[in-house]
């Protein structure tokens, strides 16, 4: 029931998630943050169960961070993204991950990437995930533009939430939204404390 939307503006990527942790019919914690950050120009955005977002998003920043260690050097955000594809594909063979995952990140460029638990990956202009991509993916597809300025994107991204509590039936009262732009990962919107 997560729901996870993204996408590129001018110099930007926008992020937004739900905050709430549900299981069955209850809900557990009404403040969850879902947008993790991997290092300080990259930022995931996952939906799925809470223990498998939290490990491979733990497993992935751990890594690349070791990666960075032991060579000096910091991966692209192509470079991230593949490296994440391919332990989702991993570990689809072994113990799979019931998690899907928005990349953002900012190198010289803004880059988003689609990654799904099955391993598929993609780079697009906008993405979302979970139920909300019945909702948002022809408002995005109607109103998104590469060269979109923050205020505009800010504006966009709350039209799409918006449509998301009036027509969805579960309801999904905050979410989280940050950017990733030059000056690296900051928090537009924090979720209200609804536990």
């Amino acid at each position: 029931m997560d729901s996870a939307i993204g996408f590129i503006g001018k110099d930007y990527v926008l992020l937004a998630a739900d905050s709430s942790q549900a299981r069955s019919i209850l809900k557990m914690k009404g403040d969850v943050d879902k947008l993790f950050p991997i290092d300080s120009h990259k930022l995931f955005a996952l939906s799925g169960e809470a223990a498998d977002r939290e490990a491979f998003a733990h497993y992935i920043q751990k890594n690349i961070k070791l990666y960075t260690l032991r060579t000096g050097l910091t991966l692209t955000n192509h470079a991230a993204a593949h490296f994440a594809r391919n332990e989702m594909a991993e570990a689809l063979r072994r113990a799979p991950y019931q998690t899907n995952v928005l990349i953002a990140g900012y190198d010289s460029e803004p880059a988003l990437y689609y990654l799904d638990y099955l391993g598929l990956m993609h780079k697009l202009d906008f993405a979302a995930h979970g139920y909300a991509s019945n909702f948002v993916l022809s408002i995005l597809d109607r109103y998104h533009k590469k060269d979109l300025p923050l205020e505009e994107g800010i504006q966009l991204i709350n039209t799409c939430i918006k449509e998301l509590q009036v027509r969805f039936l579960i309801s999904q009262p905050d979410f989280t939204i940050k950017v990733v732009d030059k000056d690296g990962i900051r928090e537009i919107r924090k979720p209200v404390t609804t536990n």
